[in-house]
This record gives C-alpha cells, structure tokens and sequence, in this order.
C-alpha cells in the first residue's frame, strides 16, 4: 500500500512516500525536507511534485501517517489540515503519531525510557514509554527544566536537542542524543498502527499541543 507520511512540527519538517506492507515492511522511496515557516506555501506543492516524480497519483494513496503532536502550534495545524482534506477525499486511513514516540524509538532501546524535546521558555515535552517487543506508551508532559530533572531519574533519556542532552548530563542522568526522527520514521510508526487498526477518521483528527495556546493562557480569567 502506499502511504504518505508528513511532519510539520517544528523548525524542520518532511513528508515521505513509501510502498507498505502487510509484514509491516515499508519501501521508503523519498524523503523530502521543508523548511519550517513556509510549510504553508511549500506543503501541497510538494505533495504534488513527489508523487509524480514516482508515477503516482493522489488516488493511489492508501493510507496517512501524520505527526499529531507536540510542536508548533501553526505547523501542526497545517500538516493535519492537508492530511485531512485529503483523506476525506480518497476516504483513506490516517495514522496520528506523536513525535515523542518517534524520538523514543529511534533510540533503539529497551526498558524504560523517557524522550524528550525543547518546547521552548525553558520547558520540555516529554514522552515516557516502556520500550519491549511493541512500545508501551504511559504518558505525555510538559515540564520545566527542574521538574524534567527528578522526572527523568531511573529512566534512559532520548533526545535530538542538544541542550535537554546537555541537562541531562548535568543532573548525571542516563541520555542518548539522537538525530530528529524524519518523515520515514512517522511513517513505519504509522503504518504500524494502521495494521493494528489504530486509525482516525478526518473529522477525529486533532493535535496534541501538550501546552495550551498562548490564547487560552491569556484568556484565563477573562470574563
């Protein structure tokens, strides 16, 4: 089946086209990077251009994977915009995965493990997950850089961002610095959840901000 996998999450996004299949095996053929701060105008044409480079078409997309969460709150929006109009479209599966999963298991691990990502004003998204034959997902944070400390003590910590790896070393915590997970990886995370059924519908859809948006923080107490 061919699937498209898309993270506009940050200050670096991608989108991935792959051939998958049932023995959860995917053939990536290409993964293209976007520049954060244009994914507006560089998303659909992208899209467009990678899937006649590979002699596809929109319709011979099967599934979506697609980072939920967390990150910017503009990118993700336009990444689960396109995804959605799309699938309810060509009425396809999409497969939401959270970009702290993808960080963990990139790590290629075992045991507990705690990924982790700079969410900016001193604080950190955190994904804890118990890593064994499947990963087992038991939470999502955003912490301060204190709290980050003594929440991460007993866990092995798994970061793309330099500075939580340079926290990490500090507070003489167990870390494994990692390059950011690409489109291909949402897209295997992706595919697998798909082959488990774990899906969403277009309308279901949602991010995963973790932080509330400077509106709602704003807003508070507002009558």
């Amino acid at each position: 089946m061919l699937v498209l996998g898309v993270d506009t999450s940050g200050k670096y996004g991608g989108i991935a086209l792959a051939k998958c299949g049932p023995d959860q095996s995917c053939d990536i053929f290409e993964v293209v990077p976007l520049a954060g701060g244009t994914f507006s105008a560089q998303l659909t044409p992208q899209i467009a251009e990678l899937l006649e480079k590979h002699h596809f078409q929109k319709k011979d997309i099967g599934a979506f994977a697609v980072v939920s969460g967390p990150g910017s709150f503009t990118g993700l929006r336009v990444g689960l915009a396109a995804v959605k109009a799309l699938a309810e479209i060509l009425q396809k599966p999409i497969a939401a995965v959270s970009l702290l999963e993808a960080v963990a298991v990139r790590a290629n691990a075992h045991g507990k493990v705690l990924s982790a990502l700079d969410a900016g004003r001193n604080e950190i998204y955190a994904g804890i997950c118990e890593i064994g034959q499947s990963v087992k997902e038991i939470g999502e944070h955003l912490y301060t850089a204190e709290e980050f400390s003594v929440a991460a003590n007993g866990y092995l910590v798994v970061t793309p961002d330099q500075n939580i790896a340079g926290l990490a070393r500090e507070a003489n915590l167990e870390f494994q610095q990692i390059e950011r997970p690409r489109s291909d990886v949402i897209i295997r995370l992706g595919w697998s959840k798909t082959l488990l059924g774990e899906t969403v519908s277009p309308e279901a859809l949602d991010a995963n901000y973790i932080r509330r948006s400077d509106a709602e923080i704003f807003s508070k107490g507002r009558v």
